[in-house]
């Protein structure tokens, strides 16, 4: 760099003035995060949930927003009703989840196969049906909020394991093909968020492993984590964003790390 160059720009924040995004999952936890980071950049958010009070405690969070905040109750179970929902969006968030913890010989099948319809086949209904809005537009956002186990298995988690490895390569592949009408797809991977869905498990881990719930957070949770913490939601939604901001214009077919360095191993 010369001499008498500019300093290189600091990173600006998203601006999604005049855009709209629907976010999946998102009446609590991470989902509940990105709906007010991506108000705060402008946005008119579809708040998608099948949890109807959730969703009404999530809009009492941002009454100045109302106007730009839409609730939708769906289940994304219900793959045909996908098409109800709205696909005049320009960022699409990946997040809704749900686990089940028990070894392979007794997972139970329908649970396998909800965790499947939910995590991978109605994220790649949802994608779908957005990218042709997107495309008009030259312009599009998919992220797909993974995991640590898009990128590594752990015992006892085959259906969600399975998922998140899908979803890693259905935004590779969306990232590819978006690439030439303005469209990017990326994958967040965090460890475990301190969530409503991660207390939960600490409970089923304790029970399924035969250890005190106290020890699931440091053996298990933490273990191969080289930064001894959860993720909290909002540094989630703070990434979700950048990857929306003029920043990012090349991030694209990623899967982004926030695990506290348990994939570096």
């Amino acid at each position: 760099m010369s001499s008498n160059s500019p300093p290189p720009a600091l990173a600006t924040p998203a601006d999604l003035h005049g855009r709209r995004a629907l976010v999946t999952g998102a009446a609590s936890g991470i989902g509940a995060a990105i709906v007010g980071r991506y108000l705060a950049c402008g946005a008119q958010v579809y708040a998608v949930d099948r949890d109807e009070a959730g969703l009404k405690t999530l809009v009492g969070r941002f009454p100045t927003d109302g106007p730009r905040l839409v609730p939708l109750v769906a289940d994304l179970a219900d793959l045909t009703g996908l098409a109800d929902l709205p696909t005049d969006v320009d960022v699409l968030v990946n997040n809704a989840g749900l686990q089940h913890i028990a070894p392979v010989e007794d997972f139970p099948l329908d649970r396998f196969e909800l965790i499947l319809a939910v995590m991978l086949h109605a994220p790649f209904r949802l994608v779908r049906q957005c990218l042709p809005h997107m495309y008009a537009r030259g312009w599009g956002r998919v992220v797909n909020v993974s995991s640590a186990h898009g990128r590594r298995a752990s015992a006892f988690k085959s259906a969600y394991v399975t998922a998140k490895h899908g979803l890693e390569g259905l935004s590779k592949v969306v990232a590819l093909e978006g690439a030439a009408h303005g469209v990017t797809s990326n994958c967040i991977s965090p460890g475990y968020v301190r969530t409503p869905l991660v207390e939960k498990q600490i409970a089923e881990q304790a029970a399924t492993r035969g250890i005190a719930e106290d020890e699931v957070i440091d053996k298990v949770m933490l273990e191969a984590m080289a930064v001894k913490r959860l993720v909290e939601p909002q540094e989630v939604a703070e990434l979700a964003a950048f990857l929306c901001g003029p920043s990012s214009l090349s991030i694209t077919g990623a899967s982004i790390a926030m695990d506290g360095g348990w994939t570096a191993r």
